[in-house]
């Protein structure tokens, strides 16, 4: 067995053990009992794959340990003690708020609590809700009058572990604020986030809505600013991944752009690196929130794999990527969505890629609208996301696949064409007001496309109470599809 694969099944044992950790909670006796056999299979029958074996399982069970530790750790933090009390919170907005038409939310990075005469310093996170005005800033310091609750748990959307996953321990709704200070938060970010609200009064300035909200959606995932009606109509035609900054969105859209980069000209590798350094650009300008930033190692991985030529080894470095991000925060992998999007919708482009372009061979690319790459990287990406979106969100788009194919060719040019627009129009404003009926146009024809499938009666399938069991049988049957389809190229290749 080669070293790198030696490398990737223990990380993947890692990742099994945080897995089967989160959904059937092991006690410190079956670790015990796991390690004891794993220094056995070391120690006593010494041999090549006994050892490897050996090594697997203490990986798996250091997954398991870890993910333990992490909800152990979240249990047992002192603010959880304190929910259902009226308390004084001191802290420092550890995130750019995000703004509602007559609220904002504030993460508070809290440092101390005071109850009365008595105070002590905490470490944790606190979600605020209060209303529009006055506004808060990443880097102020606060201090909140009001009472802390536990995170509600609903009927079909458990907040409570949406929020477990950010380490948010509790909520304070509409307190008394007072700001004790500024620039308590890191200077490269506060410059970062006077850039986006510069680039989004230019927008706002010049764009009318809906147009601006998509605008907004596409530039930096930010959906505040779409309407509920929109929401619904981008949930309904399967095309609400153009409003996130999600893995599935950010690879599809960096290949694109590599695609589009191509097709003007440029050399491969000029085209390569142009597309890297856009990328990272692209997750700065948002803020580089932990979700874009995992979106945006997955899509940069994902472009190197693809530019070396050696895709047979990406799902290693993809693998390797996840171990890395599940050492930070193991509560991820089965609370954070967009981190299973982003992981599985890699996987799909890596292994469904060349089955589609099987299926769609006959299917021309055209020199400015790379038709069949956009084809082969959608339909890829959502084979193996479809599963977990039906799972929590409970419908299946039947006209998505139509509806992207009209839209998502577009999505690179377009957001190119945002940044564009909105970095000259903070250096020469009369240059933005011209760029802004094209960017205007550009929207339009994306949120005309959107109404258009949405007015389309049983666009979308609803379905509820969907059991976990269904996931297993959904990727066993495109694992047994990518198993058959390599299994007929390699007798190919053996005939030729």
């Amino acid at each position: 067995m080669s070293k790198s694969k030696a490398i990737f099944l223990i990380c993947l044992s890692f990742i099994g053990g945080i897995f089967l950790n989160s959904f059937f909670s092991f006690s410190f006796l079956h670790f015990g009992f796991i390690l004891i056999l794993s220094i056995m299979f070391v120690s006593v029958f010494w041999g090549r794959s006994a050892a490897l074996a050996g090594f697997f399982l203490l990986f798996f069970v250091f997954g398991a340990f870890w993910h333990q530790r992490s909800e152990l750790e979240f249990s047992e933090n002192e603010l959880l003690k304190h929910n259902g009390q009226q308390a004084v919170l001191i802290g420092i907005v550890d995130s750019e708020p995000e703004i509602g038409e007559k609220t904002i939310r504030i993460k508070l990075k809290v440092k101390e609590l005071q109850f009365g005469e008595e105070s002590f310093y905490v470490s944790g996170n606190v979600l605020i809700t209060c209303w529009r005005y006055p506004e808060y800033r990443y880097g102020d310091k606060l201090l909140v009058f009001g009472k802390m609750e536990a995170p509600p748990v609903f009927e079909t959307f458990n907040y409570r572990d949406y929020l477990k996953k950010d380490k948010i321990y509790s909520v304070v709704s509409f307190p008394e604020i007072k700001i004790a200070g500024s620039g308590y938060g890191n200077p490269v970010m506060e410059h970062l986030f006077a850039f986006k609200d510069g680039f989004r009064q230019i927008s706002r300035q010049l764009v009318a809505m809906p147009q601006e909200g998509l605008l907004e959606a596409l530039a930096f995932g930010d959906e505040n600013n779409i309407s509920q009606e929109w929401k619904d109509k981008l949930n309904f035609t399967g095309t609400r991944h153009i409003a996130a900054v999600s893995g599935m969105n950010t690879t599809i859209i960096s290949v694109l752009i590599l695609n589009f980069l191509l097709s003007l000209g440029f050399w491969r590798k000029h085209a390569f690196y142009l597309s890297i350094v856009l990328l990272i650009l692209y997750v700065l300008m948002i803020g580089a929130p932990a979700s874009a930033v995992r979106a945006g190692i997955m899509a940069v991985l994902f472009l190197f794999c693809q530019y070396s030529g050696r895709m047979n080894v990406s799902s290693r470095a993809i693998v390797f990527a996840a171990f890395l991000m599940l050492i930070l925060n193991p509560l991820i992998l089965s609370l954070d969505v967009g981190f299973q999007l982003s992981f599985l919708a890699i996987l799909g482009m890596v292994y469904m890629q060349p089955f589609f372009s099987e299926i769609l061979k006959k299917i021309p690319d055209f020199k400015f609208l790379p038709l069949k790459a956009t084809l082969q990287a959608t339909l890829s990406a959502q084979a193996f996301t479809l599963p977990i979106l039906i799972y929590n969100f409970g419908y299946i788009p039947l006209g998505s696949q139509i509806a992207n194919i009209l839209i998502v060719p577009f999505l690179a040019p377009v957001t190119i064409l945002i940044f564009v627009f909105g970095i000259v129009g903070m250096v020469f404003l009369p240059l933005a007001v011209f760029l802004s009926f094209f960017v205007w146009l550009s929207l339009s024809y994306l949120a005309g496309t959107i109404h258009l499938f949405s007015m389309i009666p049983f666009a979308s399938l609803r379905i509820e109470n969907i059991h976990w069991a269904f996931l297993l049988v959904f990727y066993a049957v495109l694992a047994l599809i990518i198993w058959k389809y390599q299994e007929s190229q390699s007798l190919k290749f053996l005939k030729y």
